[in-house]
Formats: C-alpha cells, structure tokens, sequence
C-alpha cells in the first residue's frame, strides 16, 4: 500500500474526528492561524513605521513578529496546562507552519503590490485598509490548504489530538 493508515484524526469524509464539519474546522483554524499572524504582521508594521525602517527591514520584523505570535497563540495553552516549552512549540509549529507561512506570502506580497501601502503613514485610513484586504486576502489563501491538511490529520489536526 502506498499511504500509511488512518490515523484517529484522519478523515476521508466532512467530519473530522471531533464531529465539527470539516469545512467549520478548517475555518476556525484560518482564523486562529489569522488573529495570531495578524496581530504580529500589525506589529511589525506599525513598529517598523514608526522607526522610519526601510521597507525590506520592516517587513522582515513583520514577518518574524507574526511566525512569534502565530505560534505562541498556539502554544501558550498548551505550555499552561504544563507542557514543555519543547513540546508546546513542537504542537504550534506543526499545526500553524505552513498557514503562517502562506499567510505572510500572500499578506505581504500584497502589501508590496498596493501602491503607497507601505509607505502610508499608520495614522492613515489607507494603510489600515490595505492591511485589513490583504490580512483577509491572506485568510481566503490559506483556508483551502488548513482545510486539506486537517483532512489528513496534519497542521491544525495536531492541536485536536493533544486536547
């Protein structure tokens, strides 16, 4: 056979192993992965232009800042019901790496591609509205990959099965 069997977690159907439909799973996970990426992304942002930071160095403080706190919103419930630092943040980079990941590409690529976006002033309507489309266009992106991984028990399934 060439796929490994299923594990508990894994689904062949619309319901995963809690009973929540798949597509409901899916879509709580985007939006933890989001709030948690998000509120780093913003951070980042906001911190890098305040500074007057280049654009590059900037954005590399967004990015590291959202990979932070995307995966301490995962992790710190873990590590307060006593996990390692370890393992609490071996369960966060398994379950939220590749939306993370796909989050920033998409968020910022777009920040980069809005003109004037991330040279606005953070006091302006217009950076607050190019975050906020790009945030959500980042969301819609990575959705349908949260959705295909929990299916096979992988990204945010790893959450479920410590709980």
């Amino acid at each position: 056979m060439d796929h490994a069997p299923p594990t508990p977690h894994h689904v062949d159907s619309d319901r995963p192993a809690g009973g929540e439909s798949l597509n409901h799973t899916a879509l709580v996970a985007t939006l933890h992965c989001l709030l948690g990426c998000g509120v780093g992304e913003v951070a980042g942002l906001l911190f890098g232009t305040a500074l007057g930071w280049s654009n590059a160095a900037t954005l590399v403080l967004a990015i590291a800042l959202a990979f932070a706190t995307g995966f301490a919103f995962t992790a710190l419930p873990f590590l307060r019901r006593g996990y390692a630092i370890k393992a609490a943040l071996r369960i966060a980079l398994a379950a939220d790496a590749a939306s993370i990941t796909i989050m920033e590409l998409v968020d910022n690529s777009l920040m980069l591609a809005i003109p004037g976006a991330m040279d606005a002033p953070i006091d302006a309507l217009f950076f607050w509205v190019s975050m906020l489309v790009s945030l959500a266009v980042a969301g819609v992106a990575a959705y349908p990959v949260n959705r295909w991984l929990i299916a096979r028990g992988k990204g945010h399934a790893a959450v479920h099965t410590h709980h």
